[in-house]
């Protein structure tokens, strides 16, 4: 199958009808809000998609999305390639309340006014979501050694000096 350029937005109930199966890629530059959380965005994100129809009668949208980002490790501060991979598992709702009615396995994901559902905004939101709390390179690759991080020890002109919150130990004793 040929990788093609994914629409913004998709009809889910006429897609599931027809099971329907995307497998394309969103380009670097359209996803602006990835690339305003990373470094850059290193290559287009790859998508598969596929749309069904669950035992339940549920409208589901199954899928996978893979992209390299650039991040900046929190140990040395150099940029460094992350690839972020996510699966998901959507079912579309008309409005939230009918989101408390789904089977845990399902996110609800709305439809907009014209009974569509925003795929690049929710497979961005997908990426946002697998972006590492405290990025960081692998101990092996990273510039700071083992050697220089400090765990659990002050340095002895810190640990020399008053702690500034013994004046609340003083007011708790009062």
């Amino acid at each position: 199958m040929q990788k093609v350029k994914l629409p913004l937005t998709v009809d889910p109930v006429k897609d599931a009808q027809q099971r329907i199966d995307y497998d394309g890629y969103y380009t670097a530059s359209q996803l602006v809000r990835l690339a305003e959380s990373t470094g850059k965005v290193l290559s287009d994100a790859q998508v598969t998609l596929s749309f069904y129809i669950d035992p339940q009668k549920l409208v589901v949208m199954k899928g996978q999305v893979q992209v390299d980002v650039e991040l900046e490790c929190q140990r040395c501060g150099e940029p460094f390639k992350q690839t972020l991979e996510c699966h998901f598992m959507y079912s579309p709702v008309a409005n939230w309340d009918q989101a408390d009615d789904l089977p845990e396995i399902y996110e609800p994901i709305e439809f907009n006014e014209f009974g569509e559902i925003d795929l690049l905004g929710a497979v961005e939101d997908e990426l946002i979501l697998a972006l590492p709390l405290v990025p960081m390179h692998s101990s092996e690759h990273c510039e700071v050694s083992a050697h220089e991080q400090v765990f659990g020890e002050l340095p002895e002109e810190l640990a020399k000096k008053p702690n500034p919150f013994a004046v609340l130990a003083n007011l708790k004793q009062k």
